[in-house]
């Protein structure tokens, strides 16, 4: 066992002094004193040497382990020195180059318009409230006057999760929740994602954003609504706007319309995006349904109202002369930049 520590240590000298930098060194000392190297092995078969000898030996290879670490931490300070003085020397910096261009982000335009469609209407008086997009079917359909076989349901193609559960298709199903735990009067808006399972165009999507509108007090009318509908696009487009509204039917309201405005793609002149009739629709609306009011455990004897449900995407397409509602869900950082 001398003569193998002895054989060790010359081993050890011919290859510590052909090592050119650092990694050769830690290479060196891993493969030596590491738990699979000799040294290591030369402990486990002490053992078998003469008793008398154990301790010689056992000195031995200890010094020859101290040796070896002690030589190659004086050579990886000694490389560690000169290799950070090499790249001291070659890695240059330039202090008088200007300094990269940080990219900040930009407010998606979806979120723009959406953002400001809810302070317009918080400072007409309304109040911000948020329903689930996961919801029940009665809070989506059935307290919202679609009973189960009610045909008006295939209006509205849904994404289930389970037989009760659903992915909501119109912020409508705030409607309920508010009328629960608030007594008239009632001035809310609900903005949130809505999900359809629908075909993919340049007028539909099978999610997209709307603003759900509520007022319920004594003596609300039609006039009320036509109203605030005016007075909101107004104050959106900055300008009075050109608009239309059309009988309509939904089972929520009674009785409903449409709310249309001018093309501003074609400027009411027709195009695809219109379908050729210089109008597009921007929401549904109408006064709420005594059934309605009778779930949401008001007397619609006493108290009335009106709701609405309006595309934030439409409102987005309109005021920026957008023709196609899959742009704003392709991230094409050409079509965002455009909205800083």
């Amino acid at each position: 066992m001398q003569q193998q520590v002895s054989s060790l240590r010359k081993q050890f000298q011919n290859e510590f002094g052909q090592v050119q930098h650092s990694k050769e060194v830690e290479q060196l000392k891993v493969k030596y004193l590491g738990k699979k190297g000799p040294i290591q092995d030369l402990m486990q078969h002490l053992r078998d040497a003469p008793q008398d000898m154990r301790p010689i030996i056992g000195q031995q290879i200890n010094e020859l382990k101290e040796e070896i670490s002690r030589l190659c931490e004086q050579a990886l300070q000694s490389f560690s020195q000169a290799e950070l003085a090499k790249r001291l020397n070659e890695e240059k910096i330039d202090v008088t180059l200007p300094g990269r261009r940080r990219f900040l982000g930009r407010e998606h335009p979806i979120n723009q318009v959406l953002d400001e469609v809810i302070q317009i209407l918080v400072e007409m008086g309304f109040s911000v409230q948020y329903g689930p997009d996961i919801d029940s079917d009665y809070y989506n359909y059935e307290g919202l006057n679609f009973p189960p076989d009610h045909p008006a349901r295939d209006m509205q193609d849904t994404f289930y999760i389970t037989k009760d559960t659903l992915l909501r298709s119109h912020t409508s199903n705030t409607q309920l929740r508010v009328m629960e735990n608030h007594k008239p009067p009632i001035r809310i808006i609900a903005p949130g994602t809505v999900y359809r399972n629908e075909t993919i165009s340049s007028r539909s999507h099978v999610f997209f954003h709307q603003v759900e509108g509520l007022y319920i007090d004594k003596h609300v009318s039609f006039a009320d609504l036509f109203a605030t509908m005016d007075e909101f696009l107004s104050k959106l487009f900055h300008a009075k706007v050109k608009t239309r509204f059309r009988p309509s039917y939904f089972p929520f309201v009674e009785p409903g319309l449409e709310v249309d405005v001018a093309c501003s793609s074609c400027n009411g002149k027709g195009c695809r995006l219109c379908k050729q009739t210089g109008w597009l629709e921007i929401c549904g609306a109408g006064m709420v349904h005594p059934e309605v009011l009778k779930n949401g455990g008001i007397d619609p004897e006493e108290y009335s109202g009106y709701a609405w449900g309006m595309g934030i995407e439409r409102m987005a397409m309109l005021r920026y002369g957008i023709k196609d509602i899959r742009m704003f869900t392709e991230n094409d950082l050409r079509f965002l930049e455009q909205f800083a």
